[in-house]
């Protein structure tokens, strides 16, 4: 069994983040547990070449795309800290309404969001890119699932499967959750039992993303611009209900939407049949040349085990109120803390919640003051 002063479960983005403070606060003695075979946890990209390739500046958001540094400073601080390029959502031009079935797209006026939205210069999955550098590779662990977790007091010990069902051990002093509440309570077994009221809280408290699907169309240039389009939609056709321009700048064009299908139907429809569908409909509203993109792909979280339970995909798609992140009394008092974007006080489900969770838990966990500059703990 080896040992650690510290388990953070997950390595999405609260997962990479947290194991960043504790280094930045000299805590090396940690171990980062990831159930898939990369990190990033919900964020994804699909490159211009049709791949996720990790270094492809050409990258299109299929999990989270947008921040908005007037309302999210601590989110916007840590990508300035880190170096990354920005650049504000393009929504300059005309959008299309379809306003129901069998209509003709109709061309409207556009309007451009207050405040404005901001986007990664080569997608979202540079700042995760970013953290994972800073990061000790050899305390770095892919593609095994924690499935229990024994308190004996001073210690926690973690037990987590590969996919040949070969365990690793750790003890260490206590975890950090940086997967979504539900889901920790559907894949793991905690000994003894978290308090009942916790628990509830916890198995009720919906995932963010997991009912949604996201489809991208990736372009040599953003053509619908030259007809005065800006490249956002929205339809009552479908099957994309919400549509909008996902080009870089000075690199591919595309386009991205969100499936207004809802979970349970979607997962009776075959994914080719459903990117033609979206296909077909983005020639409807940009013309013949959007049917033919050089890649597309769609990301059904609702299908993603890492990230959806039952429960969410049966679920309403919206931000849940932030659960109570750690136990008050009892063993596992002082053992456990929640830090995924669910657990966020501030922005539950959003990106700057995964940084707030991050920080809140590492602060509790080390007894110091704000570990980002300019904030308050």
């Amino acid at each position: 069994m080896r040992t650690a002063r510290v388990a953070i479960v997950g390595g999405g983005l609260s997962g990479l983040y947290a194991a960043f403070l504790l280094e930045q606060r000299g805590v090396q003695d940690y171990v980062l547990i990831e159930a898939r075979e990369r990190f990033n946890g919900r964020i994804a990209s699909l490159s211009a070449g049709g791949a996720a390739t990790p270094g492809n500046l050409d990258r299109f958001d299929l999990g989270p795309t947008w921040y908005w540094p007037e309302l999210q400073p601590g989110f916007d601080q840590l990508v300035r800290e880190l170096g990354l390029q920005v650049f504000e959502q393009h929504e300059a031009g005309d959008m299309v309404v379809e306003r129901s079935p069998g209509a003709r797209p109709m061309r409207m006026r556009g309007y451009a969001s207050s405040p404005s939205a901001l986007r990664l210069d080569g997608g979202m999955e540079t700042l995760t890119d970013a953290l994972r550098r800073k990061l000790d590779p050899a305390r770095l662990v892919t593609g095994r699932h924690v499935r229990r977790l024994r308190c004996t007091g001073p210690h926690v010990e973690l037990e987590a499967e590969d996919v040949h069902g070969i365990v690793s051990s750790w003890r260490v002093e206590h975890v950090l959750l940086a997967a979504p509440p539900r889901l920790c309570m559907a894949t793991m077994a905690f000994a003894p039992a978290l308090p009942q009221a916790l628990s509830r809280q916890w198995q009720d408290t919906a995932t963010w993303m997991a009912p949604h699907a996201k489809y991208v169309a990736v372009y040599d240039t953003p053509f619908w611009r030259g007809q005065g389009l800006s490249g956002e939609a929205r339809s009552m056709a479908g099957p994309l209900g919400e549509i909008h321009d996902a080009s870089m700048p000075g690199g591919a064009a595309a386009l991205f939407g969100f499936l207004g299908v809802p979970a349970q139907a979607r997962m009776n429809i075959p994914e080719d049949v459903l990117r033609s569908h979206c296909r077909a409909q983005l020639a409807r509203l940009f013309g013949p040349q959007a049917a033919t993109p050089r890649a597309d792909a769609l990301k059904d979280w609702a299908l993603d085990p890492c990230t959806a339970t039952a429960a969410d995909v049966d679920g309403a798609a919206h931000h849940a109120a932030a659960p109570d992140a750690a136990v008050a009394s009892g063993p596992w008092a002082g053992r456990l803390t929640g830090i995924a974007s669910e657990w966020s006080p501030s922005f539950p489900g959003y990106l700057a919640g995964a940084v707030e969770a991050a920080q809140l838990g590492v602060v509790a966990l080390l007894g110091t003051g704000s570990v980002i500059s300019g904030e308050q703990s």
